[in-house]
């Protein structure tokens, strides 16, 4: 097994499923440390403070979409998401279900060979040396992710098992990436969150989804 340590994240090569099981079954309910596992390779990530604000803002602008459009949907946050017959599973920054949120019932276990997974993933990676997780939701069947990369928002959308950047959402049209990173400048600098979250509703309520 081999190991690459960095300040924010650990990466190991060479880990078995049933290793990963038990990273997870030791970690517990404990908050701060997410799992991801792709085909041998495990990666152990803490979340910097830059990293949960930009995740809880773009959170808040789904949500504020989501009441916008009186939209039902279910945020499952950084759930786990395995399938052992195709030896990956990961640990979202946060998750939606919105096409697909009546599948989903809060007190019910996942099981991702009969559940969908979540219609969009919201991914805060701002370390170069991260384990690309794109390979992971592909093999899953996640429709949409939006990856924040520290200069931008990227809308990936998956398209024949493979990921193209999107300029517009698919799962929550009319919402495009530049409209995300002026989401992410205007909270930065807002010295009041409830406008803030008020604007963005009223910014994407006359973007309707598509019948």
């Amino acid at each position: 097994m081999s190991l690459l340590l960095e300040q924010d994240h650990v990466i190991m090569h060479g880990v078995s499923w049933r290793t990963f099981q038990q990273l997870l079954a030791d970690r517990g309910e404990q908050c701060g440390v997410l799992l991801a596992y792709d085909c041998g390779t495990v990666e152990l990530r803490v979340p910097s403070q830059e990293h949960e604000w930009i995740k809880t803002t773009l959170t808040q602008v789904v949500e504020a979409a989501a009441f916008a459009r009186d939209l039902h949907y279910r945020s499952l946050g950084s759930t786990t998401f395995v399938r052992e017959d195709l030896a990956r599973g990961f640990e979202p920054d946060a998750c939606f279900y919105l096409d697909h949120a009546d599948a989903i019932a809060p007190d019910r276990s996942l099981d991702l060979a009969v559940d969908p997974p979540p219609d969009l993933v919201i991914e805060v990676d701002i370390t170069r040396s991260s384990l690309d997780k794109f390979p992971i939701y592909a093999a899953l069947g996640v429709p949409e992710v939006w990856r924040y990369t520290g200069r931008e928002v990227e809308i990936q959308c998956l398209i024949e098992h493979a990921y193209r950047v999107s300029d517009t959402s698919r799962v929550l049209p009319g919402i495009n990436a530049s409209m995300l990173a002026r989401f992410i400048e205007e909270a930065r600098t807002t010295t009041n969150q409830t406008a803030w979250f008020k604007s963005v509703v009223a910014a994407t309520a006359t973007l309707r989804r598509s019948p």
